[in-house]
């Protein structure tokens, strides 16, 4: 079954390459993305009502299958609105049908990349996997050929390299404190043979710390953590409205849960929680203390969105390192809320995007008159994104504040519930900067894209309904997968 949600993808990418014309291409991907969906949803009912799918070097527990079903939606969406974004800028003459191909292409095989990640049960894998993603979607960022998106390809794919390099150290490390125990070389890297107790006892302590830095410092590149965040500014801002989306709301997901099966994994261990805890909730502090600071001096507003993701991938860390049942749980949440609220956004900043003509904050004015539908969801997203009820980002966020002070850490809840108003009051301001005030005489009125709002409307809806009301099948899951943080097991 793991072997034929792989295919799904990587059939569509070499289904595209043959194809010229823009309707049987984006047949084709939408097709690969409604049938991925499909498959990733029956995967996760059948990990979350039969337990942990093992096939061997494949392997879905719980937090894989959420994983999975975040990169299967937002990625569903985002083909979506890619099919109106990317065809008026074919009318224009933005862009070459070619051009509309390749994107679909590398689309698909970005896909495939986040997939592997999340079902590799071999850790070595799941570094090739990641590195796949920065290969897959280097194209994707550098998409329009400009100097500036050329520029922010080449740093994403250095930077990212970089990083993944020091993780590959990490994950060798890992290799080290496991084989000498374990003798065969491959099971030396199987998540499934190292979360076993007695195999956990024997690893090499002070190798599995060593580890964790270069996984954290290499991942954590991967996941726009402070100081390590420098490509992501560049790469978000230039890349495709759609590619943004997918870059922040599944990718840095994706390179977060290879951070979290090595914080497991010490967790586990001899080590204890303490000390990847702590790394975690410190890279996570500095990760928003950052973010705060360039969202109050931003001047793009595709920019200002990734400085918010680097917050929100702090605030993430900071509920991991925490620990306890309930922040564990807040920063779960939280990579749902902020996967939907981010990618309402970015397809928000897609729309002003093409119809204002520029990036910049103070260049775009009456929002509220020019596009009246998007301007309300655009002010829903920007509401919710900031942590305000009733919409679901308030309640992760207050799970994890409320964890840190049961758990006693007064300090780091102090500094979190402080760096979070500076965003508010920051990330509002520029909000209603373009919300309100007179657009000028050259921009045309109207929505640019008759379907666009109702993709947004469902991403809205979706995250204020969240926040009043919690399934109990989401709830389950939270819980089963903040158990295994917290000592239990799936």
């Amino acid at each position: 079954m793991i072997e034929l949600l792989l295919l799904v993808p990587l059939v569509a990418t070499f289904l595209c390459y043959p194809l010229r014309r823009r309707r049987a291409v984006e047949i084709v991907s939408l097709s690969g993305s409604l049938v991925t969906m499909a498959a990733v949803a029956y995967l996760a009912y059948r990990v979350y009502t039969g337990g942990t799918i093992d096939e061997g070097l494949l392997y879905v527990d719980i937090l894989s299958a959420y994983v999975l079903l975040l990169i299967a939606f937002v990625g569903l969406m985002a083909n979506l609105y890619s099919v109106s974004y990317l065809g008026r800028e074919l009318e224009e003459g933005a862009i070459s049908e070619v051009k509309l191909r390749n994107f679909h292409l590398f689309f698909q095989m970005f896909i495939f990349t986040m997939v592997l990640v999340a079902v590799s049960d071999n850790l070595g894998i799941m570094w090739i996997a990641i590195e796949g993603t920065t290969l897959a979607s280097a194209y994707l960022v550098g998409f329009y050929d400009r100097a500036t998106s050329v520029e922010a390809a080449w740093k994403y794919l250095i930077i990212c390299s970089v990083g993944i390099t020091l993780a590959l150290l990490g994950t060798v490390l890992l290799y080290a404190s496991s084989v000498s125990f374990l003798g065969e070389a491959s099971d030396a890297l199987s998540w499934s043979t190292l979360m076993d107790p007695q195999v956990l006892a024997n690893l090499d302590v002070n190798l599995l710390r060593i580890a964790f830095i270069f996984v954290l410092v290499g991942y954590g590149t991967k996941v726009g953590l402070a100081p390590m965040h420098t490509w992501l500014p560049d790469a978000h801002s230039q890349a495709p409205t759609p590619v943004s989306a997918l870059l922040s709301a599944v990718l840095l997901n994706c390179a977060m849960y290879g951070i979290l099966r090595f914080h497991l994994i010490l967790s586990g261990s001899a080590v204890g929680p303490g000390f990847s805890s702590g790394l975690l909730l410190l890279f996570g502090i500095l990760s928003l203390a950052t973010a705060a600071a360039f969202i109050v001096l931003s001047k793009d507003y595709k920019r200002m969105l990734a400085y918010s993701s680097i917050e929100h991938m702090g605030i993430i860390a900071v509920g991991f390192g925490i620990g306890g049942p309930l922040a564990i749980m807040g920063a779960l949440f939280h990579m749902l809320n902020h996967a939907l609220t981010k990618t309402l956004l970015f397809f928000g900043a897609g729309n002003v995007l093409q119809r204002y003509g520029t990036r910049e904050i103070a260049g775009v004015k009456g929002l509220a008159t020019v596009m009246p539908a998007t301007a309300v969801l655009v002010a829903g997203g920007a509401l919710a994104i900031v942590g305000c009820p009733p919409f679901a980002t308030f309640l992760s966020e207050f799970m994890i504040l409320a964890g840190a002070i049961d758990g006693g850490d007064l300090l780091a809840a102090a500094v979190y519930l402080g760096l979070l108003a500076v965003v508010f009051a920051a990330f509002l301001y520029h909000a209603g900067r373009t919300l309100f005030g007179n657009a000028g005489p050259e921009v045309e009125h109207g929505e640019v894209g008759r379907w666009r709002p109702v993709l947004m409307a469902v991403l809205l809806v979706a995250v204020m309904v969240l926040g009043l009301y919690m399934p109990e099948v989401l709830e389950e899951a939270l819980e089963r997968m903040a158990s295994l943080f917290t000592g239990g097991s799936l």
